[in-house]
């Protein structure tokens, strides 16, 4: 009984991560990556798992729950008919690939580098939150050339390294194509399948044996984490939908914008100073 004391705050924890996360899903149409790696990395920290392994920790499990609710997503998007299954055929080996090589990338990291990049990253996205403006298109429909399939190699592996579903980039690269928004929205719901699937057996694979990590784990992934903020996510994503309806876009945008610029800026300090 005292032993299970002991980890009801980090249960609590990862719950409420997974609400935010899923809430934040349906609200802004991005992945709940971006949430659920810097909360698990504090939860970890906090409760004294080693910094060696606790970053790949929270970055291999966010993608193991990214599964069930992309799939979910790709679910309701398909039926709608607003996915560009052409586009998902052609960038499909490139994002498997390099999801692949990603999480094995974040595999040979060390913990601090893995926080820094992802709290450039973080900023990255906190400043498109707080910044939005209208892009150009740089042209009108994606070409055929092979050069294209660098930015599919490239989203899946920077996604897989980091523990995120590659909506925002996806989304981003989509319109720049002239894809209309709903359309890029719909079609970049599914990279988040595409990525976190090989990336999740990436990291299952590549932290077995490993030292130092926590009890219920499966490699990198603990299946403590999953069971407890996939359902979470999953339910509390289509209530954040439902909401997003109902508020000004603007203000929530900027209300998570400086969220992520919070997150960011800790995860920088606690690492470097």
């Amino acid at each position: 009984m005292n032993e299970l004391s002991e980890f009801l705050p980090l249960i609590a924890i990862m719950l409420a991560s997974g609400l935010v996360a899923g809430m934040m899903a349906g609200l802004l149409g991005i992945g709940g990556g971006i949430i659920i790696v810097p909360i698990l990395e504090f939860s970890l920290a906090f409760f004294g798992v080693d910094e060696a392994v606790r970053m790949h920790i929270a970055i291999a499990t966010s993608l193991a729950i990214i599964i069930p609710t992309s799939l979910s997503s790709v679910r309701a998007h398909h039926s709608r008919g607003t996915v560009d299954i052409k586009v998902i055929k052609s960038w499909t080996p490139a994002i498997f690939i390099g999801a692949a090589l990603g999480s094995w990338g974040a595999s040979k990291l060390d913990g601090k580098v893995l926080i820094t990049i992802f709290a450039f990253l973080a900023f990255f996205v906190a400043l498109k939150m707080l910044f939005r403006s209208k892009s150009k298109n740089v042209r009108d429909g994606i070409p055929d050339h092979p050069a294209i399939q660098l930015i599919p190699f490239a989203m899946g592996s920077i996604s897989s390294m980091m523990g995120i579903g590659g909506g925002v980039m996806g989304v981003s690269f989509l319109t720049l194509f002239g894809l209309p928004i709903h359309r890029a929205v719909s079609t970049a719901s599914i990279f988040g399948a595409l990525i976190a699937i090989p990336g999740t057996i990436s990291f299952m694979l590549l932290g077995l044996n490993v030292e130092g990590l926590p009890p219920g784990n499966i490699g990198y992934v603990s299946m403590v984490g999953l069971g407890i903020i996939a359902p979470a996510s999953y339910l509390a994503a289509p209530l954040g939908a439902k909401i997003a309806h109902a508020l000004d876009q603007k203000k929530l945008h900027l209300a998570f914008g400086l969220f992520l610029f919070f997150v960011s800026s800790q995860m920088l300090y606690r690492n470097l100073f």
